[in-house]
């Protein structure tokens, strides 16, 4: 669809091409602070059911309907014990041991807090996480987070917001029986931590895996300790006399701390300094939500939730200040904006003290966007894969959007503080019969009002084998293998067709041309009576009607770059003027009809990719000049495969998966642009083979 060249209108040509939306009010603000989307891996991963968890419910009854989730898994665990035993916390209350994929309650957390433990508030509230001590075996303990309604108990905190609405509780738990499927034993309170919100509170607690007994860090408890949901004007997270917005570093078996329950650490950053907690590890966090430690280097990396636009992984290291309300990522974030849209600016010239994230993307919000709510975008933390399972994800930290269920990875030799952030790939999904798939496609239904929720979350084994959960079903899978997308060869048969007029049918004639070896669209189609649907284009009538079909060819888009939403399209599983695929290849990514995989089926084109967030951003733009590029086109039936490849790359640039049209002829087009396609090879199945 062709756009006033740029120059004519002026002040357009800078929000369109640096992405400002048009809520933008300080020309100096940010909108669009990630402009490049992550990129499609042909790497997919193979998920193999592991486990179902029971429906569960809140407690109190739930107001927000992102709650209504049937099990609120949090994560997976193996017990420290060579058992084999796997843990997994329900929000709701349960504590699972799961063996040979089959879960049973171990320990009934809510029922053990009675009527203060609370879960139906919150997204994070309940029994949020477990963490078993690394001697478990032999000393039988382990820990837990719940939160309880502050107004139900005369507990005092430890530390405290004010106004506080409900508390956050580390237990200690023994068990007389380590080896015992249920627990019988006994708990103590060791921290209690108050907060002035309903969200952002204490998430993960855990031991460093990599640290070897005897060694400074051997039995040492983290917490990432949220900012109490207190609004950007929250100053407690710089504030280092309290926890909130901080990962924190105890000993559960210490009793130096304020209030004699547990040890500070004498090699914590903090201790000793004047008004500072010493519990302190880390500090300027919103909502650490997910930590781990590379098995491989001991590097500790956070996932990080972010506030306005950034969701960020840190390498965490003793002392340091990751800059939250001050900064968000690696932008300057103004809590007294003129308009709420009006948050993130480059940092000054004399930046210092902070610490940025080693990768990073940002949450695209759509059109209109009130710049207020909820866009739905929020990271997962995950896990340096170091398993022998899977050799092909050795070395990739694995994470993900928990929102929406996509999965991704980093190179964790890119994650370098100081550098610029990692390259982020998305990952493709499959089931074991190599079908391809969406997390949504494997979590159902999502919450009433948010149909795509996921509620991603990542755990692993003491193998470091990888597992993957959705509290929308509350299902495990496990990683098992992976597989390249498309990879299935399309079948032998060639086609390489002469480009003259004999060989193409096209929408009108008159529009084009077929000299110097190439296949020109010279004039831009109009639209037609029917469905909405490319306006002119051509289909290859030499050689047969295809099945699996592999399509390679250079094109190149005429109309001057300053056109920001030109296109050239790759027609495949043609079989009428309102039944085709095709690949949109485009500039402007930022819109739903541009620059992704389409289906026409005797309706208005429909976008099938994968890339497409929902939003406003799908795959990066694919051609962003007037050069040829390389375009490779494959479909494969069987599986409804589809990839889209530019310029040689091994990854491609779109994926979808569609079974509606088994076979067809292949073309080239437009909307309303001029383009030319030259290099034409067709391979395949044909359809009568």
């Amino acid at each position: 669809m062709r756009k006033l060249v740029l120059a004519a209108v002026g002040a357009v040509l800078l929000s369109t091409l640096v992405g400002v939306p048009a809520y933008a009010a300080d020309p100096a603000a940010i909108s669009d602070p990630v402009p490049t989307e992550p990129v499609t891996s042909k790497l997919g991963l193979v998920l193999t059911e592991y486990a179902q968890f029971p429906k569960s419910e809140t407690n109190p009854p739930l107001i927000d309907q992102r709650l209504n989730r049937v099990a609120r898994i949090n994560t997976i665990m193996e017990l420290p014990d060579g058992s084999g035993r796997r843990a997994v916390p329900d929000l709701n209350g349960n504590l699972y041991l799961v063996k040979n994929g089959v879960p049973h309650v171990y320990l009934d957390v809510a029922a053990t807090f009675a009527p203060q433990f609370f879960s139906g508030r919150g997204l994070g509230q309940g029994f949020g996480y477990v963490a078993f001590h690394p001697d478990f075996q032999r000393n039988g303990q382990f820990y837990t987070i719940h939160t309880e309604q502050a107004s139900l108990t005369t507990a005092v905190p430890d530390y405290r917001q004010t106004n506080v609405l409900f508390h956050g509780v580390i237990n200690e738990w023994k068990a007389t029986n380590p080896a015992a499927d249920t627990f019988e034993g006994t708990h103590r309170e060791v921290l209690r931590v108050g907060f002035g919100g309903q969200i952002h509170g204490i998430q993960e607690i855990n031991f460093n895996p990599t640290a070897k007994r005897g060694s400074a860090d051997y039995g040492k408890l983290y917490l990432a300790v949220g900012d109490g949901g207190q609004g950007v004007n929250n100053t407690d997270p710089q504030n280092l006399a309290l926890p909130h917005g901080k990962l924190i570093r105890i000993d559960p078996a210490g009793n130096n701390s304020p209030n004699g329950k547990y040890g500070i650490p004498v090699d914590n950053p903090f201790v000793g300094r004047e008004g500072a907690a010493g519990e302190i590890w880390a500090y300027g966090f919103r909502d650490p939500h997910r930590f781990s430690w590379d098995r491989g280097t001991g590097k500790l990396y956070l996932g990080h939730i972010g506030e306005h636009s950034i969701e960020a992984i840190y390498e965490v290291r003793p002392g340091d200040n990751f800059g939250w309300s001050e900064r968000e990522g690696r932008f300057v974030f103004d809590k007294t904006p003129t308009t709420p849209c009006d948050r993130l600016y480059p940092l000054p010239a004399d930046d210092s003290g902070y610490v940025y994230p080693v990768a990073e993307y940002d949450h695209n919000p759509a059109p209109g966007w009130n710049c207020t709510s909820d866009v739905g975008v929020a990271v997962a933390g995950g896990f340096v894969y170091r398993g022998k399972n899977v050799p092909a994800l050795k070395g990739k930290y694995v994470f993900g959007d928990l929102v929406d269920g996509r999965v991704l990875y980093t190179e964790a030799s890119e994650m370098r503080r100081g550098r610029a952030p990692a390259t982020i790939h998305r990952l493709n999904l499959f089931t074991p019969a190599g079908i391809p798939v969406r997390m949504q496609d494997l979590s159902g239904p999502g919450a009433p009002g948010d149909p795509n929720r996921v509620d991603l979350r990542f755990g692993t084994d003491a193998q470091g084998e990888l597992y993957i959960l959705a509290k929308a079903n509350g299902k495990i899978w496990k990683v098992t293998g992976t597989r390249t997308y498309a990879s299935a060869f399309a079948g032998p048969a060639l086609t390489i067709p002469a480009p003259r007029a004999s060989n193409w049918a096209p929408v009108t004639p008159s529009k084009w041309q077929f000299s110097g070896g190439q296949v020109i669209l010279a004039e831009a189609g109009v639209q037609r009576p029917g469905p909405r649907r490319p306006f002119e284009y051509a289909v290859l009538t030499a050689g047969p009607v295809w099945k699996s079909v592999d399509i390679r060819a250079q094109v190149r888009l005429d109309e001057p770059v300053a056109v920001t939403n030109r296109d050239v399209i790759i027609v495949f599983g043609y079989q009428s003027d309102t039944e085709f695929y095709y690949a949109h290849l485009s500039t402007d990514n930022t819109i739903l009809p541009h620059n992704g995989i389409f289906k026409v089926n005797n309706a208005d084109r429909e976008r099938i990719d994968y890339q497409w967030n929902g939003r406003s951003r799908g795959a990066n733009p694919a051609v962003v000049d007037e050069q040829w590029h390389n375009v490779r086109v494959k479909h494969l039936p069987a599986t409804g495969e589809i990839a889209v490849y530019v310029d040689g790359s091994s990854d491609p640039l779109m994926t979808a998966r569609d079974t509606t049209f088994t076979s067809g002829r292949v073309g080239f087009g437009s909307f309303d642009n001029i383009g030319r396609l030259r290099g034409l090879i067709v391979n395949g199945t044909p359809a009568t083979s």
